[in-house]
Order: C-alpha cells, then structure tokens, then sequence
C-alpha cells in the first residue's frame, strides 16, 4: 500500500516492490501439501507455534533493512513471513471443527478468515498514516522503522500468547463426527488418499476453482490498487489505503453473515 516510497527509497523497480506482495502467493503453492499434512498429522498446536514464530521473525529481519542498499534484507524477511502464513491461513477449519460444536463451526470458520482479513485491512490503513511520502531519505528510514518495530512488537507478543495460551484440542469432543474422528484408528486413515478423494470430487474441484478465482482478485487488487489509483490520481497515497480497507471490510462482513446464515439453514449450495 505504499509501493512509491518503498520504490523511492531502496531505488528498485516498482515490479520488485509487488513481489513483496506475490512472494505470499509463490511460496504457498509448493507449501500447501506439507503443511497441511503436518497440520493432519501433528495437530493446531504446532502449527500455531510455527507460523506465529516465523512472523516474529520474519517482522525482525526487516529491521536489518533500513538503508536504501539493504532491500534484500526486506525480501528475506518477506519471504520468511509468507512461509509463516503457509501454517496460519490452514487453521480457521481446522479450529472450528476441533473446537466447535456442529451448529458453530461455519461462524467460527468465518470469524477466523475475519482476522486474516483484518491484517490486509490494517495493511491498507495504517502503512500510508505511518510513512509519508517526504523526500528527506534520512526521515524516510525513521518513518519505515517506526512501522517495522510496531510490527515485529505485535507479531513478538502474539507469539508470546500463543505459547502460554494456545491449546491443542478440549477436553471433550464438541460434536459427534470430531468424536468419531479421535476414536478412529490411525492406520484406517491415509493423508494421500482423501486427497485424492477429493480431486475426484466434481463439486469440490468446482468449489476450489470458483474459491481460487475470487482470492486470485482480491490479491491480486490488494497488491496492485495503490499503483492504480496514484497513477490517476497523483499524491492521494491515503484515500489509496482507504478504497482498500473499504473492499476489505465489506468483504469481512460479507463472511460473518454467510457464517452465520450457514450455521443456521445449512444452506450450503
């Protein structure tokens, strides 16, 4: 969301700039299969515990990266942090069935996407509020820093909580099919072949290109908008970031109702 001042600042171009944004999207594609097995086979806990400590990590990397020379040290720290959210964007389902009973788990799905979404929202909001566009190189480095320590402040301490606070699973099963899933034997159960299942799945492969369509846009939006908008219209880095947290809330009241609307009516199709 502020793609011109970083490209001022580092002195690249404004393509290695939108990398920062399409190495999320590159490194979840070979990532996917691993970390979902891991998930399957390991648990929430775990993967809580890896994604959150890649973030911090990813978050204090950048702040190697503060001289205009140092833009690899960016890339590095963002590359580390999409890794981070190969573990994280596998966990809200995976929550509400595990934590959640059956009239729960389309709500608590949807409240958990809600918090990815609210980061993209934040990243709209906030970045352009935090780091004007001056021409001083020097003030530049210290606005960007401010932003870099916050981050790696939140992302620490979110760290910090998932170790004292995350849990694996309750006590008790929340519903019928979580308690039939923990009985089952594990040698009744292969990782490989429900995946294959499910590529055999006429309605699940419509549903997987139908859902990659519709965040290829968004993505593709939130990484793009700001260069649309200061190319029509110059100097309105702000109102930029506006736009984008407009698109994003709608759409993260958009998934609280349909979670909620499906707990109710199990109106699926």
């Amino acid at each position: 969301s502020i793609n011109n001042v970083f490209v001022r600042f580092y002195d690249v171009s404004t393509f290695a700039i939108d990398w920062l944004s399409m190495s999320y999207m590159l490194t979840y594609i070979p990532l996917l299969f691993p970390v979902a097995w891991l998930l399957d086979k390991r648990g929430l806990r775990l993967i809580a515990l890896a994604g959150s400590a890649l973030n911090a990590l990813g978050a204090w990397v950048k702040l190697g990266s503060l001289k205009p020379h140092l833009f690899p040290i960016t890339v590095l720290g963002q590359v580390i942090c999409s890794l981070a959210q190969v573990f994280i964007l596998g966990m809200p389902s995976h929550i509400a069935s595990v934590w959640f009973g059956s009239h729960e788990v389309s709500t608590a799905c949807s409240i958990a996407v809600f918090g990815n979404q609210l980061g993209i929202a934040v990243g709209f909001l906030v970045p352009p509020v935090l780091v004007p566009n001056v021409e001083d190189v020097e003030k530049l480095a210290y606005h960007i820093s401010i932003m870099f320590f916050m981050t790696a402040g939140v992302a620490t301490a979110l760290f910090i909580l998932v170790i004292i606070v995350f849990k694996e699973k309750p006590p008790h099963p929340p519903s019928r099919a979580q308690a039939l899933i923990q009985s089952r034997p594990t040698e009744e159960y292969s990782y490989v072949q429900s995946i294959l299942r499910l590529l055999r799945n006429a309605n699940f492969l419509l549903l997987m290109v139908t859902y990659g369509l519709n965040a290829g846009c968004l993505y593709d939006l939130s990484t793009l908008l700001k260069r649309m908008v200061i190319h029509h219209y110059p100097g309105e880095e702000v109102n930029a970031g506006r736009i984008g947290l407009t698109i994003v809330l709608s759409g993260m009241v958009g998934a609280l109702i349909s979670g909620i609307w499906l707990d109710r009516t199990k109106t699926y199709k």
